[in-house]
């Protein structure tokens, strides 16, 4: 039996998850973000497609930790935003991270009907095809933007469709086709890609931690972790 790889270019465009495993990306910043903090110790992550659900899971886990953004600006109130340098392991070791983002956080609720959910970006690509590697069918869902169509994570999904079909998985639907027409060829074309997004753009533009967030994220491969949520 053949194995397949698909790509769900949005949350919306999910048809079927069942028996998959799902590949969720956010690569600018949320599940760039949550690898770093599972590198970090986190023990777990519960994600929440609003705030309202979100404050109402952090006070049913006593201890927890919240975090998460919405416009990019941190929630009032949450322990933690979303950067990867936010979630260092004296903040999040052992810890249960209650997890809310524009995009990303509603990918992963989207994705919950498949067998397995990983958290998907550049920095973690090589760990999460190895562990998809063992599924009969991935599906790997973008976050996009406001509901749209994003270069980022597009690409990135490419690139994991790029390695799944370099060990044997057989492309499944227009949206892996597009993908592998976006995956870059290497850390430096990851970095090129990245600075040139809408998304990307913006976090450059604002400088500091922002800007550092696009260069933690183009990381390729930098983190051996693959975090089934």
């Amino acid at each position: 039996m053949s194995r397949s790889v698909s790509v769900a270019l949005t949350p919306a465009a999910i048809e079927d998850l069942s028996g998959a495993t799902a590949l969720v990306i956010d690569a600018l910043r949320a599940t760039t973000t949550l690898t770093h903090a599972f590198a970090n110790g986190l023990a777990a992550v519960s994600a929440c497609a609003t705030v309202e659900e979100a404050r109402a899971e952090h006070a049913r886990r006593p201890g927890s930790l919240i975090g998460g953004e919405q416009g990019g600006i941190t929630v009032p109130g949450f322990d933690l935003g979303n950067s990867p340098a936010e979630y260092a392991a004296e903040r999040v070791r052992g810890k249960h991270l209650v997890f809310v983002s524009s995009n990303g956080s509603r990918a992963l609720v989207a994705a919950r009907g498949a067998r397995h959910v990983m958290p998907a970006a550049f920095v973690n690509a090589a760990a999460v095809v190895e562990r998809a590697a063992r599924a009969s069918r991935v599906v790997v869902v973008c976050a996009g933007r406001d509901r749209r169509f994003s270069l980022e994570d597009t690409a990135c999904a490419g690139l994991l469709a790029r390695r799944l079909i370099e060990r044997g998985f057989v492309v499944d639907g227009a949206g892996a086709r597009v993908a592998l027409a976006l995956a870059p060829a290497d850390g430096a074309e990851v970095g090129a890609i990245l600075a040139s997004t809408d998304h990307g753009r913006e976090l450059l533009r604002l400088g500091g931690e922002f800007a550092r967030d696009v260069e933690r994220a183009a990381a390729l491969d930098s983190i051996h972790l693959a975090q089934e949520i």
